[in-house]
């Protein structure tokens, strides 16, 4: 058994013996909500990003007792800084809430922005060997799945900030995703004229990341309307209000039809588009490994470094470097760095790009699908 495999059972085991804790003390009602049989993959694929119901049991139908099991599930499938990270978002909750005037609502809850709205569920029993946990809420989703005893998948993993930047006393301002921003335009700005032609899509960014929060990534798709990443929204009032709200933030901008058509996704047979890695010269490929660092150092290293193997080497120049919007801190901006197995995306350009969005994919391997493919044809052979 190889270094890797066994740090990526250790990593399972204390998934598991964390998830085995929590799940001890649910009493009937949580566990409906919280525990589902694997795979279920017409539940277990769906993620948002949004403060809609994520599915699953939330941190405030839960005891404190129990609270403090569940973060130590969170904490199991997060790097220490990745957890930093996801405890800072989540209480940007009550930053958010005071900057809306205490008046945001949704539909159903007596308070919209709430720092125990997030969502924990599991799939399947820990024991097994075989199963999955997700848990999300406003700005976070974090997936992992476990096959054979192994902790195997860590994608989509969404981390975003609002506000992006806040206050603190002193000079410095609190910015959860500054890395994944200063970088990426560092990045940029590095390119030479050249380089920079064919790295910009598009003056203007678009509001929200490509991909979406679609459970598969196809060719040709373009950003999903805010309706669209929201569980079961029948409310007309609700929906005329997303909708207004996606009008304003894309008149603030300037987006136009031909922006959008610019940054539409290429998977495939299509080549990506942007700038080819190739391209890029020894210190600006080391800055896109700074910038891709940000992304898969979430997770704990015995993954981070599995992750980190996808683009190793030779394997970087596959990649493509994508931007759109402006190059000045406080322009409306966008990037995504995409190959065969890594498709990350970047947007700050809503509330005054002060609302920042960060995702990290694998479109083959998300939710494990690739290493459930090869665990079906070794143990289910007819």
């Amino acid at each position: 058994m190889s270094v890797d495999s066994v740090a990526r059972r250790d990593l399972a085991a204390r998934m598991a013996d964390a998830a085995s804790a929590l799940t001890a003390t649910l009493d009937a009602r949580q566990r409906e909500a919280a525990v589902w049989p694997f795979p279920a993959d017409d539940e277990r694929r769906l993620w948002f990003y949004t403060p809609t119901d994520h599915g699953g049991v939330t941190l405030a139908d839960l005891a404190p007792p129990q609270q403090r099991l569940a973060l130590q599930l969170v904490a199991s499938g997060l790097s220490r800084a990745g957890y930093v990270t996801v405890a800072t978002i989540m209480g940007l909750e009550n930053v958010l809430d005071e900057a809306e005037g205490w008046t945001g609502t949704f539909p159903g809850r007596t308070r919209g922005r709430d720092p125990a709205r997030y969502y924990l569920r599991m799939f399947g029993d820990p024991a097994s060997g075989t199963w999955s946990w997700r848990f999300g809420g406003h700005h976070v989703s974090i997936h992992h799945t476990v096959v054979d005893g192994e902790a195997r998948s860590c994608t989509p993993s969404f981390m975003g900030a609002d506000p992006a930047s806040s206050p603190l006393l002193g000079p410095h301002p609190l910015r959860p995703l500054a890395g994944a921003e200063d970088l990426g335009r560092e990045l940029v700005r590095a390119l030479d004229d050249g380089q920079r032609a064919q790295a910009i899509l598009a003056p203007v960014a678009p509001t929200d990341i490509v991909g979406g929060n679609r459970p598969r990534l196809s060719d040709g798709d373009l950003p999903i309307p805010l309706k669209g990443i929201w569980r079961g929204v029948q409310d007309d009032a609700f929906t005329a209000r997303l909708e207004a709200t996606q009008r304003r933030a894309e008149e603030a901008i300037g987006l136009r039809p031909e922006d959008l058509e610019a940054v539409r996704l290429t998977l495939g047979e299509s080549p990506a588009k942007g700038l080819a890695v190739s391209a890029l010269d020894g210190g600006q490929q080391e800055l896109l490994r700074a910038l891709l660092a940000v992304y898969v150092e979430r997770v704990p290293e015995a993954l981070a470094d599995a992750e980190a193997e996808k683009y190793a080497g030779d394997r970087l120049l596959a990649l493509h470097l994508a931007w759109a919007g402006g190059l000045e801190p406080g322009q409306p901006h966008y990037y995504r760095v995409q190959g065969p197995r890594l498709l990350v995306e970047y947007d700050n350009t809503q509330r005054g790009v002060n609302h920042a969005h960060a995702v990290w994919r694998d479109p083959d391997g998300d939710f494990g699908g690739d290493v459930l493919a090869e665990h079906h044809a070794a143990h289910h052979r007819t």
